[in-house]
């Protein structure tokens, strides 16, 4: 496992199918809120307190786990203001960690992403800007917004570009992959409104940085 600060209160781990087959649980099984996930979430939040010093004792949490096509998964752990009762300390054993599990699907036409503001967006711009390969990853990047979100559209994507991992990587810090994206995308289409007609992310780094 490798773990990454983000920040204060948001680590990223990267989690191998190696790694999960030290732990003795499969892809099914992480997958759901099995004993064997539970333990293993736990191990992680552990590992994570010892090694990129990142408490969650008393904090509320959210869990999001991204697996990618490769076997991988992309972890992002998230504290929220720790909690009055400390009887709800996700550090004990006996409690029950939910994680938001998400698979990617590479293959679909479309890949869109939830930013909560426009500034995560430009971070996100600023940030992908300093690798130029990621910029052969899709030919068309729209930016809409919906329901006071910003999505990020990417269609005719290049699935043989070897860095479409590190832009997984990369883009979770900043946004979130929606499900289904083929379908959201025809939603955006219908229903949001379109800021940036193509090229976002450059037109983003030339207008708003």
């Amino acid at each position: 496992m490798k773990f990454e600060k983000l920040n204060e209160n948001k680590i990223r781990i990267i989690l191998s199918n190696k790694d999960l087959i030290d732990k003795n649980i499969n892809f099914n099984s992480f997958m759901s809120n099995s004993a064997e996930a539970q333990d293993l979430f736990l191990d992680m939040l552990e590992e994570a307190e010892e090694k990129v010093g990142f408490i969650t004792k008393d904090y509320k949490i959210k869990i999001e786990a991204l697996a990618m096509e490769d076997g991988d998964f992309v972890v992002t752990i998230t504290r929220f203001g720790q909690k009055e009762n400390k009887d709800f300390s996700i550090n004990s054993r006996n409690k029950k960690i939910v994680a938001k599990r998400k698979t990617a699907t590479l293959k679909s036409d479309n890949l869109v992403y939830e930013f909560k503001s426009f500034d995560d967006f430009c971070l996100f711009s600023s940030m992908v800007s300093k690798v130029k390969e990621l910029n052969e990853i899709s030919k068309i990047t729209k930016l809409y917004t919906y329901n006071s979100r910003y999505y990020l559209l990417f269609s005719k994507i290049n699935h043989e570009n070897p860095y479409i991992k590190k832009f997984y990587t990369m883009i979770t810090e900043f946004g979130t992959y929606v499900n289904s994206s083929d379908l959201f995308a025809s939603k955006l289409n219908e229903r949001g409104t379109l800021i940036i007609k193509n090229n976002a992310i450059k037109i983003c780094l030339k207008h708003f940085n």
